[in-house]
């Protein structure tokens, strides 16, 4: 039988939920963990995971000036750690601070973790529920859940697409800048907002030669993500607005893995040598004949370097490449008010069998400003049913 929560856990476990967004974009590796002590009704702390290497949420509450927690509930949005890291069990800390019980929102996926810290509790004499608010707090940690679980980050597809279906002039190159947003600047800043909530972010060396974007986060001091461009031939100008960017980690410039004999080998040393001086970091993986990068190395790549989460912009290759592979988690599609009739549709390349396309689960749509954003999750490709 399901433990029945009160009005009053749900309440404070949305508190702490909320807390926990306050870590979204710097917690990487660790997930987003919000937690709150409370005695009689009353709010005696709050607490964060802020950063990875700083207290855990359980802590930075436990630990608040003045703060007298024996006796008291603690609510926090995944189950407490038990295993030594950068920072010393939090089960630990909540056993020798006297907290009465314990409000779990949901278990922690992390083989190191799951249901031990949990019994560790338990065993010291605490009552712990879990479950509070477990769908909500199941999907706030879903990027790093999934990371653990299969070793690849959570793929966002983020697209701002005229009503017809179209990204872009269909010119190569873009000279006039007004033409570079489809899209109001309520739904760009919005965008921003997007790319500062994921550990990384994707385009294509297309769109790097056609709008010299920065890929860098607004306003100034948010956490900027990881800039990735997949080049196979390593075609990003030295000069590009990412790769000279100052004060953010190094742009990643995915290419694809040399051929023994191939005809351009020395040119391409040459673009390396130009892009690493230049300050660019290079990575080489598997690609297709075609030197187009195999996108489950890419995504085993980035979670080896602790990416559980990736925004992918474009263009419409690379989105071609996301969706044939089936490997989109989720969509965030922004519609603007326009018709273009032509230029560059959203996705190119073999695409998916139209039998068994990519099904989207609960859409979530709201204006934003003049536009409109459509959000929803990928549920997997919709099977046929047997005549």
């Amino acid at each position: 039988m399901s433990k029945v929560f009160s009005e009053a856990d749900r309440r404070f476990m949305r508190e702490a939920l909320a807390l926990a967004e306050r870590g979204r974009g710097q917690t990487r590796p660790n997930p987003v963990v919000g937690a709150l002590l409370v005695r009689g009704g009353r709010v005696l702390a709050r607490g964060y995971h802020r950063r990875a290497g700083l207290p855990h949420a359980e802590i930075e509450a436990l630990s608040r000036k003045g703060v007298r927690a024996r006796g008291a509930t603690l609510y926090v949005t995944l189950e407490p750690c038990c295993h030594q890291g950068r920072t010393g069990p939090c089960t630990e800390a909540i056993e020798r601070a006297g907290i009465r019980r314990v409000v779990v929102g949901c278990c922690d996926e992390n083989p190191l973790v799951s249901g031990r810290g949990v019994l560790h509790l338990r065993r010291a004499g605490i009552r712990v529920d879990v479950g509070c608010l477990d769908h909500e707090c199941r999907r706030q940690s879903r990027a790093f859940f999934l990371w653990v679980r299969a070793h690849r980050p959570w793929v966002t597809l983020k697209v701002a697409t005229t009503l017809d279906g179209f990204i872009g002039s269909a010119q190569a190159k873009q000279r006039d800048p007004s033409t570079r947003f489809i899209t109001g600047k309520p739904a760009r800043a919005h965008a921003h907002l997007l790319r500062s909530q994921h550990d990384a972010v994707l385009v294509g060396v297309g769109t790097v030669l056609a709008d010299n974007p920065r890929l860098t986060v607004r306003p100034p001091g948010a956490s900027s993500p990881l800039r990735v461009v997949l080049d196979g031939h390593l075609h990003t100008p030295p000069s590009a607005r990412l790769v000279r960017q100052l004060g953010t980690p190094p742009a990643l410039l995915v290419g694809a893995q040399p051929r023994k004999g191939a005809r351009d080998a020395s040119a391409r040393l040459g673009r390396e040598r130009a892009l690493r001086r230049a300050g660019a970091e290079i990575l080489f993986l598997p690609a297709d004949r075609s030197d187009r990068i195999l996108i489950p190395s890419l995504l085993r790549a980035l979670a080896e370097r602790g990416v559980q989460s990736l925004l992918v912009e474009g263009g419409s290759r690379v989105i071609g490449s996301f969706l044939s592979a089936c490997l989109v988690d989720s969509v965030a599609f922004f519609f603007a008010p326009r018709l273009a009739g032509g230029g560059r549709p959203i996705a190119e390349g073999r695409g998916l069998d139209w039998r068994t396309p990519l099904r989207l689960g609960k859409l979530d749509v709201r204006a934003i400003g003049e536009d409109v954003l459509l959000q929803a999750d990928v549920l997997g490709p919709k099977l046929r049913r047997r005549s």
